[in-house]
């Protein structure tokens, strides 16, 4: 099989998805990303994820691309990553003392078929104080971040709880992505 193909510049998600032990290369492509107001945050990121696979691929037709979206929600909000350290702190404000959802989306394409599925995780946050955030968003840690936080890096302090999958959380939801990747055959 040739090389996996992740269209993501995620450090993280590199840094994880290497645990499957597969051969993989990083490839991206700037997109205009298009979306749709009405949608729910889960039909979000698969479409997300979706555009930036496709992208590669259609550099790539004999690869398997795989595509990722993440977002953070709340009833009355969805958070992506923060445009400045203004946008993070107030985020991080709104999930404060309270709880929220993570939703990551993947796309995996290959010639014979496309895919998506997403996972979602529900976080919550201790109350955080004003100095809290302040010197949080101090280590720049946020602001490439949906949500404005890192459940993995300093961010991880404020969280109280997860049920669901943490590294969904993280943005790649690795044993799903496994297991999809075997039932497609793509793996074995």
């Amino acid at each position: 099989m040739d090389k996996i193909i992740l269209a993501s510049n995620s450090p993280r998600r590199k840094e994880f998805f290497s645990l499957l032990g597969l051969e993989f290369e990083i490839i991206t492509k700037d997109i205009e990303e298009i979306i749709d107001q009405n949608a729910l945050p889960e039909d979000l990121v698969e479409d997300l994820a979706f555009q930036k696979a496709y992208a590669v691929f259609q550099d790539h037709k004999d690869r398997v691309v795989l595509g990722f979206d993440t977002l953070v929600y709340t009833d009355t909000l969805i958070l992506g990553k923060p445009k400045d350290e203004c946008d993070a702190i107030r985020m991080l404000g709104e999930l404060s003392g309270k709880t929220h959802y993570v939703v990551t989306g993947v796309s995996i394409l290959t010639k014979k078929m496309s895919r998506a599925f997403h996972s979602k995780t529900k976080v919550s946050f201790y109350p955080m104080t004003e100095k809290e955030i302040n010197d949080y968003v101090k280590t720049r840690e946020p602001l490439d971040k949906a949500g404005a936080y890192a459940a993995q890096g300093y961010g991880s302090k404020f969280i109280k709880e997860i049920e669901g999958d943490f590294f969904t959380v993280i943005g790649l939801p690795l044993s799903r992505l496994y297991q999809e990747l075997k039932e497609l055959g793509i793996i074995t």
